[in-house]
């Protein structure tokens, strides 16, 4: 929703008085009690505002405060629901049986939600208060399971990138064999990408591109910077989707297994995940299998209109009925 001009300056004023009494300034009143923004039919207060950032997941409502646009969005949003409530209110809107029904089962929506919630609480809880257990079944997977936490054979190396687009790709080539002959005879390559290379980190690293594996590369790229011997050695011109390319060989690194404090958290993350959603789910299908579970199926069957077969089978058959007849030979 686009915010008024003349509307923003009261945001943001709203914003820093809600922020003030968040601080204690605000006196007796507590900072839930804050009203964030109103109008002549409602009010937002600090608390609701909290409350519906739950909505969110929570990597996004940590940061959600970081920007100011969408504070002010939200409140607006916020005022904006208030009020059409307000409204339907004074129409008498909510007072019919589906309104009744429809809110009763938001409710239910809500409670249902916040039970779930409290379900993987405990178990989150369950899993941090038991740190010995979890540890052994962390080493475990780490001893059974390595290939999954190796470092892939790597390499360090440098480069020049001419890019093909700019420069077109005879021209790319051409600086690229240029660049490769200064190298050989004995010009820093660092200098060279950081006054030629058309790769805008150069600027930053002079074409130093650090160590990587071969699947984080541009193939073509990566078979070249593989297929060099021993540091220092400079590849033939290599063409990749970027242009062509000058690489010089810095280093090899054999594959090797991570050791286990490197990898032990993201183990512990994951083990914790799998035992909140295995409690999340027992319990969700505790109720599926309910054996008081009862279903009114001639009811539940009126729901979807049957298939009336001799109906389909007629319709199949209208068109080759009415068909014209074939023409005289």
């Amino acid at each position: 929703m686009k915010i008024p001009l003349f509307l923003r300056p009261l945001l943001f004023r709203l914003v820093a008085a809600a922020c003030a009494a968040a601080a204690g300034v605000a006196g007796a009143q507590t900072a839930d009690d804050v009203v964030l923004i109103s109008n002549s039919s409602g009010k937002v207060t600090r608390a609701e505002y909290n409350a519906e950032l739950l909505k969110l997941p929570r990597d996004l409502r940590d940061g959600f405060a970081n920007s100011p646009r969408r504070v002010n969005d939200l409140l607006v949003r916020m005022l904006v629901q208030k009020s059409l409530a307000a409204q339907a209110r004074t129409a008498k809107l909510d007072a019919t049986p589906e309104a009744r029904l429809r809110a009763q089962l938001a409710l239910e929506r809500l409670l249902a939600q916040l039970m779930v919630e409290s379900v993987e609480a405990a178990a989150s809880a369950e899993f941090d208060a038991n740190p010995a257990r979890h540890e052994a079944r962390a080493r475990e997977l780490y001893t059974i399971d390595r290939p999954r936490f190796s470092n892939p054979d790597q390499v360090s190396a440098t480069h020049l990138l001419f890019d093909a687009k700019k420069r077109g790709a005879d021209e790319a080539k051409r600086l690229a064999q240029e660049a490769r002959a200064k190298i050989l005879a004995g010009a820093d390559m660092g200098k060279l990408a950081f006054e030629e290379s058309d790769d805008p980190s150069a600027k930053r690293n002079s074409g130093a591109l650090g160590w990587f594996g071969k699947k984080e590369m541009d193939p073509a790229f990566a078979d070249a910077a593989f297929a060099l011997k021993s540091p220092g050695d400079v590849s033939l011109p290599v063409q990749s989707e970027f242009g062509w390319h000058v690489i010089r060989l810095d280093g090899k690194r054999p594959a090797s297994v991570k050791p286990y404090e490197e990898v032990r958290e993201s183990i512990m993350v994951e083990l914790k995940k799998r035992y909140v959603d295995e409690k999340r789910d027992e319990a969700v299908g505790a109720i599926r299998r309910d054996p008081a579970t009862q279903v009114n199926r001639e009811a539940v069957g009126a729901l979807s209109p049957r298939v009336d077969i001799d109906s389909v089978m007629r319709s199949v058959d209208a068109p080759a009925a009415s068909a014209p007849p074939p023409a005289p030979k």
